[in-house]
């Protein structure tokens, strides 16, 4: 697969990465329903078998449980170990409940806890989840997570779902390596100042729910959206329901059609739209079966044509 450096680091990553947010299986708040251990591995497994490099996931994934399923799968991976990516900045109490927290103690707590269900010394990038509740602790938290790079216990740091006046006061304290925004069709936001101002400053982007959390797949219907389990965070989303959801399915089959021309899915052209703005390194790309990896994990092979992207954009919101 081609690669691309991740900002300031020494990662070539392709542009494709599997991102592990779903196989943490139910019981906490932002679960994707019922997931086998079992059908998890083997998509991790066969995401790197077509030449990914590196894994996405976070502790607060299945509270721990996704980082967990990550090291199983490469405990006997025969082939070269890819990088893992992990996330802090989201804890949770006894109950399931979560915050977002970013002081110097909960960091360091959070890394150590992270390396030992990751089964690893060092973490290839670590990021904050979210800006804390406390906006006091992002210098605090940030200035922990430089100090955990200074020991050698992560290898290059970076940040998710901030802002550039956030990136700005964390690039005060220690260099930003990448940002982790929201990215698709359907989420856009970023486009005016962010994606521009990462570019320009040499901070790399790996963009999370490029498909719109399985929106765009083309195995989203508007039945399989009123089914979802009650624990799917998704039944709350606006995407999934009225009056958005039928904008999304048209857009869906606009989807479908260029990536049929191209004998590729609904879902490849998706990701392969975000992979065409130059300040895009990778986008993390979810599979919770070997059968759907397969589907999507070659994503970047497609090249979108200007007459492509007219006919997929249609009347999308910009």
């Amino acid at each position: 697969m081609q690669t691309k450096m991740l900002g300031n680091s020494d990662l070539a990553i392709t542009r494709v990465g599997y991102g592990a947010w779903a196989i943490g299986g139910t019981g906490w708040e932002y679960a994707w329903g019922p997931q086998k251990d079992d059908d998890s591995l083997a998509a991790i497994r066969r995401s790197l078998d077509l030449g990914v490099n590196w894994i996405d996931t976070a502790a607060v994934y299945g509270l721990g449980h996704s980082e967990e399923v990550v090291a199983r799968a490469l405990a006997d991976w025969p082939g070269k170990r890819p990088s893992v990516f992990t996330k802090c900045g989201l804890v949770w109490d006894g109950r399931g409940r979560l915050s977002r927290k970013f002081s110097a103690a909960t960091v360091r707590q959070e890394c150590e806890a992270s390396l030992a269900r990751l089964r690893v010394e060092t973490i290839d990038l670590y990021q904050v989840h979210w800006p804390p509740e406390n906006d006091a602790e992002l210098e605090e938290g940030w200035a922990e997570l430089a100090s955990l790079k200074g020991e050698g216990k992560v290898r290059w740091i970076g940040a998710s779902n901030f802002n550039v006046e956030q990136m700005e006061r964390a690039r005060a304290i220690s260099p930003v390596t990448s940002l982790q925004p929201p990215y698709s069709l359907v989420r856009r936001g970023i486009q005016e100042e962010t994606l521009p101002y990462c570019q320009r400053e040499g901070i790399g982007v790996i963009v999370y729910a490029p498909m719109a959390s399985g929106l765009l797949t083309g195995a989203m219907t508007r039945e399989r959206a009123a089914s979802l389990p009650a624990d799917d965070w998704r039944r709350r989303s606006p995407e999934f329901n009225e009056p958005n959801l039928t904008r999304n399915l048209a857009l869906v089959e606009r989807l479908r059609a260029v990536g049929k021309r191209h004998n590729r899915s609904a879902g490849e052209a998706a990701i392969a739209w975000t992979l065409r703005n130059p300040a895009v390194t990778g986008a993390i790309v979810g599979a919770r079966t070997a059968a759907q990896a397969e589907g999507v994990m070659k994503a970047a092979e497609l090249l979108l044509s200007d007459t492509d992207i007219v006919e997929i954009e249609g009347t999308a919101p910009a």
